[in-house]
C-alpha cells in the first residue's frame, strides 16, 4: 500500500485542530502505521527478548499524541518531529525506570552511530545521551532535533529536511556537527 501524501496527512491534522472528529478517524490509520514504521525501524535493533516492543512504543507516543488538544499542527513534518520526541521521551522513561541503580559503570566514549540500542544492560547509555542531547538542545535546538529526527525517529536525511523546512546538506551538516558535540560530551 502507497504512504499517504503528506498534504493528506496535513489537511487531516488542520481538519482535526477545527475540532472535526471524522478527520481524526481517517487520519488514525494513516500516522499510526507511519509511527508503528518509525517505532519498529528504531526497536529492530533490539535484542529479541527486549521487554518494549515496538507496537507498546507506537501505542503509548499515540495516545499521548492523541492527548494534546490545543498544538497547531502545522503539518506532516511537524507532527512526527513532535512523535519523535515523544517516542524518545518514553524510551528515556522506560531507562529510567530499569536502570536507576546501574548508572556508570566505566563505559567507554563511543559516537553516536555506534550508541547502542536500546536493552536492559545498556539503558545507562541512553540516559547519557538523552541528558547530553537536552544539554545540546539548550546551545542549538535545531541540532538537538536532527538527532531527535534521525536517530529515535529514524527518518532519513531527507525526510528530516523535510520536516525541519532546511536543505538536505544542512541536515548534514547539523548531524555531523551534533555526532563531534555528543561525543565529546559522552567523553567527559
Amino acid at each position: 500500500m502507497a504512504p499517504p501524501a503528506d498534504h493528506d496527512i496535513t489537511e487531516f491534522l488542520h481538519s482535526w485542530r477545527e475540532g472535526d472528529e471524522a478527520a481524526l478517524e481517517k487520519l488514525t490509520p494513516l500516522v499510526y502505521r507511519e509511527l508503528h514504521r518509525l517505532a519498529a525501524h528504531y526497536m529492530r535493533r533490539e535484542k529479541v527478548e527486549h521487554t518494549l516492543q515496538a507496537t507498546a512504543l507506537v501505542n503509548e507516543a499515540y495516545v499521548r499524541l492523541i492527548d494534546w488538544k490545543n498544538v497547531q499542527w502545522q503539518n506532516r513534518g511537524h507532527f512526527f518531529g513532535v512523535a519523535a520526541q515523544v517516542m524518545r521521551r518514553i524510551l528515556v522513561d522506560y531507562a529510567r525506570s530499569r536502570c536507576y541503580d546501574k548508572r556508570g559503570g566505566g563505559a567507554r566514549p563511543m559516537t553516536l552511530d555506534e550508541a547502542p540500542p536500546v536493552t536492559d544492560d545498556k539503558l545507562a547509555v541512553l540516559l547519557e545521551i538523552d541528558q547530553a542531547l537536552d544539554r545540546l538542545a539548550a546551545l542549538d535546538a535545531r541540532r538537538a532535533q536532527v538527532v531527535e529526527l534521525r536517530y529515535f525517529a529514524g527518518l532519513s536525511v531527507e525526510e528530516t529536511a523535510e520536516a525541519l523546512k532546511v536543505s538536505p546538506i544542512t541536515v548534514i551538516r547539523n548531524w555531523n556537527f551534533a555526532k563531534a558535540w555528543l561525543l565529546r560530551e559522552l567523553s567527559k
